[in-house]
């Protein structure tokens, strides 16, 4: 059995997915030899979980051996002839965006996660209506709409009624990594525009204050594993959060009046000057803060990790492995997190599928 490892492109070509890559190629160091054994050991163990779990029978997930497959009846090659410059059209206004305002590419990142996290990546996080996903406590610091709503615009006057919220959204997650210094990966397009979005649902979304069990059981129910846990939380290498998201741990941890012992103590006293103020927004990665690097993973084994959900990644025993190989070669980060995305993006619900709609625009259901 092998792992099915992304190549990275920095320039806009077709991925290529080698089917023997080996876990040889990530170092000579034996320790690190072993960790990396381990984290395949683990990796394939989830995966035939995955495909052996009944829960996921509405999603139609892929799993890492055939991550490099479309999903469903989705494909890479929809658009070549019914809109072909979608990808353009799309990466030049992101990259505009971004050179206006750089904070906001790890906040489209984000978008898409929340997306699918709910009822597969179905755009329906950009429903503005009230009870909607939008409108939910979770989302309530989400940014990047106007983003999709002005490519939105421009693609409806050059394909009218043809790309889909829904594969917008995952297109401009991709753009924005690769703008932020992150990988390259090709995405299948198809998904529907979803007609439903509850607020309610919108809770069920991680937070930053899970335990690692919750977070495993999340991400469990969407088709993913350990190692996409532990991938995926290396977005936040770039990106910030709000004081209000960590001032329990610097304070009253648990109930204790006192901070979390996790944290570094030249660290805490940084985050107790910071966040004086719970409306105040702090890095994710103090260390790099603008640059998609390993560097995340390097600061949980620091113990500066920002939110528990991060820091807890290096404490418990079924994730440390991966934080340790992840933290040893920056292209294994790199390989793996375009696999992760590709699979995120794949979350397609059967239902929105067969029912679902291409918006005109994105933040309303077409009547």
């Amino acid at each position: 059995m092998y792992v099915y490892i992304c190549r990275q492109h920095k320039s806009p070509h077709p991925l290529h997915f080698r089917d023997r890559a080996t876990l040889k190629s990530v170092g000579a160091s034996m320790t690190i030899t072993i960790t990396i054994i381990s984290l395949m050991s683990v990796l394939l163990f989830m995966s035939a979980s995955a495909l052996n779990d009944q829960s996921l029978n509405s999603l139609n997930v892929p799993n890492l051996l055939d991550v490099a497959s479309s999903a469903g009846d989705l494909s890479i090659s929809l658009y070549h002839k019914s809109c072909e410059d979608v990808e353009g059209i799309i990466f030049r206004k992101v990259k505009a965006w971004v050179k206006k305002d750089p904070t906001i590419a790890p906040s489209l990142i984000r978008l898409h996660f929340h997306d699918c996290a709910v009822r597969g990546c179905d755009g329906s996080i950009l429903l503005d209506h009230r009870g909607s996903e939008r409108s939910a406590n979770a989302s309530k610091s989400l940014r990047g709409f106007q983003v999709i709503d002005d490519i939105k615009a421009e693609l409806e006057k050059k394909c009218p009624r043809t790309v889909s919220c829904a594969d917008i959204l995952a297109t401009v997650a991709r753009d924005a990594t690769v703008l932020a210094g992150g990988p390259f990966w090709m995405i299948p397009f198809g998904r529907k525009d979803g007609r439903i979005s509850l607020a309610r649902e919108a809770a069920s979304v991680p937070t930053g204050h899970e335990s690692i069990s919750e977070l495993i059981k999340f991400f469990q129910s969407k088709g993913l594993n350990v190692l996409d846990l532990a991938v995926l939380s290396g977005a936040h290498t770039i990106g910030r959060s709000t004081c209000e998201s960590v001032q329990y741990r610097l304070h009253n941890y648990k109930g204790t009046k006192k901070p979390d012992p996790s944290i570094n103590p030249v660290y805490l006293n940084y985050l107790r000057k910071k966040c004086r103020r719970a409306s105040e927004n702090v890095y994710l990665d103090a260390t790099t803060p603008r640059t998609f690097d390993k560097q995340y993973y390097d600061n949980l084994k620091n113990k500066t990790g920002l939110l528990s959900t991060d820091q807890l990644l290096y404490s418990d025993s079924r994730t440390k492995p991966f934080v340790d190989a992840l933290s040893f070669d920056p292209t294994l980060f790199s390989n793996q997190f375009s696999v992760s995305m590709v699979k995120l993006a794949n979350i397609v619900d059967v239902k929105t599928q067969d029912k679902g709609e291409i918006r005109i625009k994105c933040n309303r259901v077409n009547y």
